[in-house]
């Protein structure tokens, strides 16, 4: 009888302690594929750039150091790794973004060009799709990190190594605000 009763409680044991990796494992697989989802729109982004930059050389072209400034914040924001990295980059070339289209306000004829328009909607769009990944990867992370500290889940992460991740988070008040062109 006692056997029986040793075999249940070690049965439940197991059963706790796959339940709390499993768990686990689902929150880690969501923190990266939120973390994906950021990438596949800072792509976008970085692509958009050069086609935006090309079609405001053409009107401003005595701008040259503000356009190698856009170059050189993208090509730092596509070599970022970590989450704090990334945010980082994200912040110099969301400011060097701005500073470009604060150039364009100075060109009526830039600002009637359709590429331009075009380009212009388009990242407006991406970055509301940057901003909405970056609150669900936010989200999945404090779910996560959660996970990680409450007893007895801790106990099982640990022994498994997991680390908790870095929010995306941006710095300054200011650079929270989407690009945006008035005219």
């Amino acid at each position: 009888m006692i056997e029986y009763v040793i075999l249940a409680i070690v049965l439940v044991l197991i059963a706790w302690a796959v339940g709390i990796y499993n768990g686990l494992v689902t929150l880690k697989n969501r923190v990266d594929e939120a973390w994906s989802d950021i990438d596949v729109q800072l792509k976008r982004r970085y692509d958009l750039i050069p086609n935006l930059v090309n079609t405001v050389k053409g009107y401003a072209t005595h701008e040259r150091e503000l356009f190698e400034k856009v170059t050189q914040a993208r090509t730092q924001a596509m070599g970022a790794q970590s989450p704090a990295e990334k945010a980082e980059a994200e912040n110099m070339l969301s400011g060097t973004l701005k500073s470009l289209f604060a150039v364009s306000e100075n060109y009526p004829d830039l600002k009637a060009n359709q590429n331009f328009l075009e380009l212009q909607r388009e990242l407006t769009d991406t970055e509301d799709k940057i901003q909405a990944s970056r609150r669900f990867y936010n989200g999945n992370v404090r779910d996560f990190n959660i996970k990680l500290e409450v007893f007895p889940d801790m106990i099982v992460a640990n022994m498994l190594a997991y680390k908790k991740r870095e929010f995306f988070e941006i710095e300054n008040a200011v650079e929270k605000e989407p690009v945006q062109v008035k005219f």
